[in-house]
C-alpha cells in the first residue's frame, strides 16, 4: 500500500482521519497561505489544499499526500479570518449572531511519484442562535477559540453557538471532508473499505 501522507498537523484532522483505518503519516505543509478575497471561496480552498500537499512532495517522493484548508465566509462571501484578539473574536461573533454562514473545505490528493493531482471542495452552512453580549463573553472566556476562523470551535462548545448546521458532510466543517476523501483516494486506487 502507498504511503498516505497528512499535510496537517491537526489534532482534528488527525482524528478525522484515523477514522479511515489507513496507516498514515502526519507533516506539517511548507506552505504560507494567501488569503485572496477577490478569488471565489471554492477556488481558494482548492488551491490551499493543493499547496499544502504539493509543499510536501520533496520529502515524501513516493506518497499519496493528502491537503486541506479551509475558509469561512460571510454572507457576502467575504471570508471570516482567525481573530486573534478576544476583542476581535468578540465583534466577530457579534456580526455573526442571528445569521447563517458557509464553511469552504478544499481537499486534494498528490500522488508525489507521478505529479497527479485530483481536488474538490465541501460546503456547509452553519446558522446562529441570537446570542447576546454576555453570552459571547462567556463562551469566548470559557474557549478562547482565537485561532479559529469565525471565533468558535464547533468540536467543543461552539455546537452551543448553533441553531442549525446543514451539509452533505460534518466532518467538512471540522477540517477534513471524510467522504469526498474517500473518493478521491479511490481514484488513486486506495479502496478505503477493502483496505487496498
Amino acid at each position: 500500500m502507498r504511503q498516505i501522507v497528512l499535510a496537517s498537523t491537526s489534532p482534528y484532522r488527525q482524528k478525522l482521519l484515523r477514522q479511515l483505518g489507513l496507516p498514515f503519516t502526519t507533516a506539517a505543509p511548507d506552505y504560507a497561505e494567501e488569503i485572496d478575497p477577490n478569488v471565489a471561496p471554492a477556488l481558494l480552498v482548492r488551491h490551499l489544499a493543493q499547496g499544502k500537499a504539493q509543499s510536501l512532495v520533496e520529502r515524501y517522493p513516493d506518497a499519496l499526500i493528502i491537503g486541506s484548508d479551509q475558509v469561512f465566509v460571510d454572507q457576502r462571501d467575504r471570508p471570516v479570518g482567525k481573530p486573534g484578539t478576544m476583542h476581535r473574536a468578540f465583534l466577530q461573533l457579534k456580526q455573526m449572531s442571528g445569521r447563517s454562514h458557509c464553511f469552504f473545505t478544499g481537499l486534494a490528493v498528490v500522488d508525489s511519484r507521478t505529479g497527479v493531482a485530483h481536488s474538490d471542495f465541501a460546503t456547509f452552512t452553519v446558522t446562529f442562535r441570537t446570542l447576546s453580549d454576555d453570552q459571547i463573553n462567556n463562551y469566548l472566556h470559557r474557549e478562547h477559540p482565537l485561532d479559529c476562523a469565525g471565533a468558535f470551535k464547533i468540536e467543543g462548545l461552539g455546537i452551543a453557538l448553533m441553531e442549525k448546521m446543514e451539509g452533505d458532510d460534518y466532518n467538512s466543517l471540522i477540517g477534513l471532508p471524510l467522504i469526498k476523501l474517500v473518493t478521491l483516494l479511490d481514484q488513486f486506487g486506495v479502496s478505503v473499505l477493502s483496505g487496498l
